[in-house]
């Protein structure tokens, strides 16, 4: 203790002393940059001080190297030359420690302004040249003092040369003297950038100078595994796309991976130009796999479709089907588009494309794969409720009896089991109940819809043998059972293609069907169906609906969303233009007060999914309607444009919509008034029958919703965004508080990390019941297929909570039955190939899902809880399955940890940690990946998840094992 104690005092009386003396106790290896300044200062004092120290070999270099100075200064010009040899020797040649500065620059510093002064009188020669070469590596001693010195020189000398003998590479000069340059060359582009070229730029040269001296730079970076610096110093002089020629086959990999992470945190048009040169090197050096990945992050259709068509290899093109069919790429986009624009070509095309690609492009092993899935992790048996629920752990009261409607449990049971089953087809409720048995009959009329719709979701993607099932409940008298039956249908096509097209020839007729309940199932049917496949011959089935004055607000808006989840990120003018007209003409009447304007407004903002400033002329047009959805429609479609960009500036302004106080009453009286209306006013948040002060506040709830969509793509954003919604939580008006919630769960689905499931955990006792049914909701998206034990126990302890309140415990089964989906093997989140890719319909479908809970109170839980099927398009098995050459199911080991972001990291560093070794097929999480734990095979893609097709390794020998 004592002696720690006296340490401390020992270190503190020394400090001050050094710093009066700082030549003190110098030792020649300490000597660091801050040094030299002081040594500039005291240039007279400092030299006897250092003159003791010095060892005879460093007095000896230093008076070389002051004779060299002097002969400059000689008038014979003869000895110039071999002088300036000799320094650019010494210079070159002197090797010191790391930290310290190099001999001969320590030394020839005091010199510096004096060579300045002279190089300033010679005349223009070689000579001269190279004595400006010199001065431009002693110019990094004066950085402080002098910016930009080592530049200036290096391009005089430049300019002195003769054109066929140019000035030696930056590289010679050693890695310091070329990060010193990259560093000066950034500074004076944006010095030149700002001034703008009216000015007389301070250093010689012009930009083409700059350019030509940054691409030195940039290769002898890329020659020294330095590949952040020379991307980043190319992205400064904004010529990126000059790296593609200097690139090799050893750096092209580390430099894409640099480039791709930074997309993320450049501003546009940086960001697509980034994307592009990558996808670029990747093509030269025949990465199909990665190139088609940043195609499809582009949403590119000519660049997808080289992509696809570029690869000879058979193997390699059914890979590249497969990524394309978990994007959900439109067919069309594949063939070339021919000049006759007729229905005849694509019909060719298919034919064209040989069976197996078609089957890989149309995901219709999906289901066969995903239950033999099932099968190996052992959950191939339907779950029952009780299994879900397990409601002997749920802490209620002995005696307490739940107010809940039977009807009402009944509903809820309908998802759970249509969720936890999904895609297995073999739940006992519905698929292999008796026909007058089944669960259907246990529900009341509009209950009865959504349990006939739950038998597409058990089916999942089994087009084959669901049809014939749902077939049977087409033909009931029941209108609410028949409605059901063609939502199942277009249910269980959803993200699955097929040639017979069974859910446009079934459905197509009912969409102008005289029952509601029958057209809406038939809208939203078919938009669920072919989400994302952009075919034009579905117009004809939905457009007329939304332009048609006679139908009601809710069938013209729902024709809209099943267009814009069909038409996801196309920006169909033809779409764009009705909805737009429709809006238009609807703000004369009441019509667009209703609720489901919002989801009209939705359906256009989809159209404009990740399409970025394609969106401007839209919302340009919306700011002419004089409604109160107008900006709410502004805010959707631009919230849509930049969804997963994590534009910062979007934010911003998404951010300051939120800061808007609508309510501004005049006195005291007034605001006690609100406070006994507040209550009241969550109940009825959007009707319209509130006093004339209360402006419309839609908007803001899809503010809130914006900040989530447009900040989910990457995880710094995501996780700078939870902090403001903290905030909004305890500053904001309450319908911002509801949809709080749900923005994190946008943020965060299938991803469920502490901190998120401790707040909504939080807010899931709110005294505010919207909000609470909100974050009951979000915690059922964020462990959206995750089986997570801790927030299965948190749910069960609300359920306890809330047994006498029917509508949150409506929620909290929900939330089970998604925390459970898919018995764990079914996730919702919508990026996907190392959460590099957002799936658009994906995101449509949780858009549309969390819109429909801006008011919960007026669809899902009124009679619209069907809009829970929506998740449909962004449900997905969370599975690796690895295919041997003829594409059948074939095990080999893997390890499966998390992620570790290893951009930038020298060697070749682990990309997973705290991995489990498992043969496939094996479950991966969100934040997971896995890797081959031998090589003794070679995977087809970069990413291993979903199929991936194995090729053996011609290379590999088997290790021998001894026999014990």
């Amino acid at each position: 203790m004592t002696k720690s104690q006296e340490f401390t005092i020992t270190v503190r009386s020394e400090d001050p002393k050094k710093k009066e003396k700082p030549e003190d106790g110098e030792k020649d290896k300490a000597e660091g940059s801050s040094k030299l300044l002081e040594d500039g200062k005291s240039k007279e004092g400092g030299k006897e001080n250092e003159g003791e120290e010095l060892s005879e070999e460093d007095q000896q270099l230093k008076g070389e190297l002051e004779m060299l100075v002097e002969r400059l200064k000689e008038s014979n010009t003869a000895l110039y030359r071999p002088a300036l040899e000799t320094l650019r020797t010494l210079i070159r040649t002197s090797t010191s420690s790391m930290t310290s500065v190099p001999k001969p620059l320590k030394f020839l510093r005091p010199h510096y302004p004096d060579l300045q002064a002279l190089y300033e009188t010679w005349s223009i020669s070689e000579d001269k040249s190279l004595f400006g070469d010199i001065l431009s590596v002693l110019a990094m001693t004066y950085s402080d003092t002098q910016p930009r010195g080592t530049l200036k020189y290096r391009l005089l000398s430049a300019s002195l040369r003769p054109a066929d003998s140019p000035l030696a590479d930056p590289g010679t000069w050693g890695h310091e003297y070329v990060r010193h340059l990259a560093a000066e060359l950034g500074d004076e582009y944006t010095i030149r950038e700002q001034e703008g070229e009216a000015t007389t730029p301070k250093l010689p040269g012009t930009i083409e100078d700059l350019h030509s001296l940054a691409k030195q730079c940039a290769v002898f970076f890329l020659g020294h595994n330095a590949e952040p610096d020379a991307v980043d110093l190319l992205e400064e002089l904004e010529i990126i796309k000059d790296i593609v020629p200097l690139v090799d086959e050893n750096t092209y990999a580390r430099v894409c991976q640099y480039m791709i992470r930074m997309v993320n945190l450049l501003p546009p048009p940086d960001d697509v130009s980034f994307l592009q040169t990558a996808h670029t090197i990747y093509v030269q050096h025949q990465r199909f796999p990665e190139a088609l990945a940043l195609a499809i992050r582009l949403g590119n259709p000519e660049l997808i479709r080289e992509d696809f068509n570029t690869p000879g290899n058979p193997l390699m093109k059914r890979q590249l089907a497969f990524l394309l069919a978990r994007a959900q790429i439109p067919l069309e986009w594949l063939h070339p588009p021919s000049e006759d624009a007729d229905g005849d070509a694509d019909v060719d095309f298919q034919e064209e494309l040989p069976e197996d690609l078609l089957e890989c492009l149309s995901n219709s092993r999906l289901s066969t794969h995903f239950r033999e899935f099932g099968k190996e992790l052992g959950v191939a048996d339907a779950k029952s409720l009780e299994d879900v629920y397990k409601s002997h752990l749920e802490n209620t009261r002995p005696g307490a009896t739940p107010n809940v409607d039977s009807a009402r449990g009944n509903l809820a049971g309908t998802f759970v089991n249509a969720f936890v089953n999904a895609g297995f087809g073999n739940d006992k409720l519905m698929v292999e109940a008796d026909e007058g048995n089944s669960w259907i009959y246990k529900n009341k009329d509009h209950g009865m819809m959504s349990a006939a719709a739950s038998l597409g979701l058990s089916l999942l993607w089994d087009t084959d043998v669901g049809l014939s099932h749902v077939d049977k409940y087409t033909y009931s008298a029941e209108e609410h059972i028949k409605a059901g039956a063609l939502f199942a249908t277009g249910i269980l096509n959803s993200g699955v293609r097929t040639e017979a097209d069974a859910a446009l020839a079934l459905l197509g007729e009912f969409t102008e069907n005289k029952s509601v309940p029958l057209k809406t199932s038939a809208i939203m049917g078919l938009g669920l169906a072919y989400a994302g496949s952009h075919r034009e011959d579905l117009l004809p089935f939905l457009l007329p609906h939304v332009a048609d004055d006679s139908v009601s607000m809710e069938i013209a808006s729902l024709a809209a969303l099943a267009l814009g989840f069909i038409f996801v990120g196309s920006e169909n003018g033809e779409v764009t233009g009705t909805i737009l007209q429709t809006l238009m003409e609807k703000a004369e009447d009441k019509s667009l007060d209703e609720k489901w304007a919002r989801f009209m407004a939705l359906g256009l903002g989809l159209l404009y999914l990740g399409l970025q400033d394609a969106s401007d002329a839209t919302i340009e047009t919306l700011k002419v309607i004089e409604h109160p959805i107008s900006k709410t429609a502004q805010i959707i479609v631009e919230a849509c444009a930049f969804a997963g960009s994590g534009n910062v500036l979007k934010v911003q302004a998404m951010l300051h919509h939120c800061d808007e106080h609508i309510v501004v009453p005049d006195d005291k009286d007034k605001k006690k008034d609100e406070e006994n209306k507040d209550e009241k006013k969550d109940e009825k948040e959007k009707e319209k029958d509130q006093p004339k002060e209360k402006r419309d506040d839609t908007f803001q709830a899809f503010a809130v919703l914006a900040v989530a969509l447009i900040a989910m793509g990457e995880d710094i954003g995501a996780e700078m965004s939870l902090r403001q919604f903290n905030h909004l939580m305890h500053y904001g008006e309450p319908i911002i508080r509801k949809c709080v919630p749900l923005a994190i769960g946008l943020v965060s689905t299938s991803n469920p990390q502490l901190p998120i499931l401790d707040t909504l955990s939080k807010y899931s006792h709110d005294n505010d019941l919207a909000v609470a049914l909100n974050a009951i909701f979000a915690m059922g998206l964020v462990g959206a297929g995750t089986n997570n034990a801790r927030l299965a126990q948190m749910l069960r302890q609300l359920a306890g909570y809330y047994y006498k309140e029917p509508d949150c415990l409506f929620m909290v089964r929900i939330a089970q039955g998604l925390v459970h989906m898919g018995k764990g093997t079914i996730g919702l989140n919508p990026f996907f190939c190392d959460r590099n890719i957002m799936s658009r319909p994906a995101v449509a479908g949780l858009l549309a899902t969390i819109t429909a809970f801006t008011d919960a109170k007026g669809f899902v839980l009124d009679k619209y809880h069907w809009m829970l099927y929506f998740l449909v398009t962004a449900m997905y098995p969370r599975f690796l399955i690895t295919l041997d050459e003829e594409l059948n199911s074939f095990p080999v080991t893997v390890r499966v940890g998390q992620a570790v972001d290893v951009v930038g990291q020298a060697g070749k560093p682990r990309t997973i940690s705290g991995f489990q070794t498992h043969q496939t097929p094996v479950r991966v999480g969100t934040t997971e990946r896995s890797e081959l734990a031998t090589e003794e095979f070679i995977p087809f893609v970069h990413v291993l998840e979903g199929f991936v097709i194995l090729q053996k390794n011609p290379g590999w020998e088997k290790e021998d094992k001894m026999d014990v």
